[in-house]
């Protein structure tokens, strides 16, 4: 059986690893083992933050859509409510978009809501 050296492949996965870990701070990007470890550390970090952004963003929509809702005279819950009564299925990252940046609209939507509440 012929011999095998395995120089090749180690040296290119050991690469891969301290290319990954650039900007990592000490020795995390410059030793192997310890820039192996910050890796995976990191890649799990980026893995779970990207599923925890989903409600990060959604927290800062709900925020937008109450600060316009309470300039027209409504409570975000009392909002949401009304436009579901009213039929009205407008996402909250649309809502929020409308209260941020087009508020005519978003105070047309508050008014619809106004009278779906005004009517139960």
């Amino acid at each position: 059986m012929p011999r095998v050296k395995r120089g090749v492949p180690a040296h290119a996965r050991h690469k891969k690893v301290l290319k990954l870990t650039k900007g990592h701070r000490g020795t995390k990007h410059t030793l192997y083992r310890r820039a192996h470890e910050s890796m995976l550390k990191a890649l799990s970090y980026a893995y779970a933050h990207r599923r925890e952004r989903k409600g990060d963003m959604r927290r800062i929509w709900i925020a937008r859509i109450n600060a316009g809702a309470r300039l027209a005279g409504l409570t975000y819950s009392q909002l949401m409510h009304g436009l579901k009564l009213a039929g009205v299925s407008v996402d909250r990252k649309i809502l929020a978009e409308l209260a941020y940046a087009n508020a005519p609209d978003f105070t047309r939507l508050v008014g619809t809501a106004k009278e779906a509440l005004a009517v139960t």
